[in-house]
């Protein structure tokens, strides 16, 4: 109940649009090559973000 109000830290929001980015790459692994190709590509972008903010 406490947590109610809390706002995510900006790790926690590149980790929630990282699956989002890639349930879409998985998506479209299927049926467009191009396309998932440039989804994985932002994914590996949000994820060395993420990597970079744990580093610090």
């Amino acid at each position: 109940m406490f947590g109610l109000f809390k706002s995510k830290s900006e790790i926690e929001k590149l980790q929630k649009q990282y699956e989002i980015v890639m349930k879409d790459w998985h998506r479209l692994s299927t049926t467009d090559r191009k396309a998932s190709d440039l989804k994985y590509a932002e994914a590996q972008q949000i994820a060395d973000k993420i990597e970079a903010l744990q580093k610090k």
